[in-house]
């Protein structure tokens, strides 16, 4: 930190964290792959105890650690990419069961999007229409460090089977798209995901057809799922996930890369009128102002550990008009300008 500056504590940056369950998933994977477990979550620092803990989360940057030591220590660049290994050792938990209790697949993903947050609130996962189906789009927020593309990888292709298995049907996306350039031989993602890929793309995600959408769940079973949605949404409550300040910093993610949202766009956007919005946050005792700092401080650490965007582009990404504001919000958050920061931080 260079001398005189001081970092700027904010109050409203949540830690993102994920369940220790889907972790445990994880690491059966990795186990398969022939790593050593126990070695490997006691030289990434966990306390092996935490994740048998009820109700236990891991915060995002312990869980990127443990993938880049698990990579290094495999030295495999494709780890975790079959699917066999991605069908077997997901786990979604509670979230799953609401699936496989909806009527079809566009049901069962709309549920994930709804409860991602209880598996991972270190993840974002968006649904987009397109004229031949639907974009499945998957990124992880929140972290410090850069995500090894094996973990987005993994994590992609884990979803992909869980909706082969939840319509008991094999059938391969349209089209992926991943963030990261191509790699010398892409034959094990094009093994893995059955479909023409595309490298270098702008976000993470894949293009599901309606006729696959279409496809009826035979497990689906109305009253329980009913039960089981009761119970997530408990669960998101406990997470600070149903509060009118994560409803806002979600809406101002969203529409950062357009330029600054002005509070009455985001109050639009959440179907509320601005007046409400203004009171509901006072209620929670948080501004607006406030929201739209932390949610660009949280997605400058993003965005600055992905080596891809420039500092011009994450400027861009956070809606600032002028770079020499980007620059100064950079000084008060990390200490140091954006381009000291992604040094330290080894990108």
């Amino acid at each position: 930190m260079t001398s005189g500056t001081t970092r700027t504590t904010l109050p409203y940056l949540p830690v993102r964290t994920s369940s220790a369950a889907w972790l445990t998933g994880v690491l059966t994977m990795f186990e398969a792959e022939g790593l050593d477990v126990p070695a490997l979550l006691r030289d990434a620092g966990f306390d092996a105890a935490t994740l048998h803990r009820q109700n236990a989360r891991i915060p995002v940057d312990q869980i990127t650690r443990l993938w880049q030591l698990a990579v290094a220590r495999a030295g495999k660049p494709t780890l975790g990419l079959q699917r066999q290994l991605a069908a077997t050792h997901s786990n979604t938990g509670t979230v799953g069961h609401v699936m496989s209790c909806s009527p079809d697949l566009g049901r069962a993903l709309a549920h994930l999007a709804r409860y991602m947050a209880v598996i991972s609130d270190a993840t974002a996962f968006a649904l987009q229409t397109d004229a031949r189906g639907c974009w499945l789009t998957t990124a992880h927020t929140g972290g410090t460090l850069p995500i090894p593309r094996q973990r987005v990888e993994y994590a992609m292709l884990a979803t992909l089977m869980l909706c082969q298995w939840l319509t008991r049907k094999e059938f391969d996306p349209l089209l992926v798209e991943l963030a990261d350039a191509a790699p010398a031989d892409d034959t094990p993602q094009r093994a893995a995901f059955g479909c023409v890929l595309r490298f270098g793309a702008p976000a993470n995600r894949m293009l599901i057809a309606h006729s696959d959408l279409r496809r009826p769940v035979p497990t689906y079973d109305a009253e329980l799922a009913g039960m089981l949605e009761a119970l997530l949404d408990k669960q998101l409550a406990q997470l600070g996930q149903t509060s009118t300040a994560s409803r806002v910093r979600a809406e101002i993610a969203r529409l950062l890369n357009q330029g600054e949202p002005r509070r009455e766009v985001v109050a639009k956007g959440l179907g509320l009128a601005e007046r409400t919005l203004q009171r509901r946050l006072q209620e929670e005792q948080v501004s607006y102002q406030a929201l739209l700092d932390s949610t660009r401080h949280e997605l400058a650490q993003q965005y600055l550990a992905e080596q891809r965007h420039s500092l011009a582009d994450v400027s861009d990404l956070l809606g600032y008009v002028d770079s020499s504001n980007f620059h100064r919000a950079c000084k008060r958050w990390f200490g140091v300008p954006p381009a000291q920061y992604r040094a330290q931080i080894g990108c």
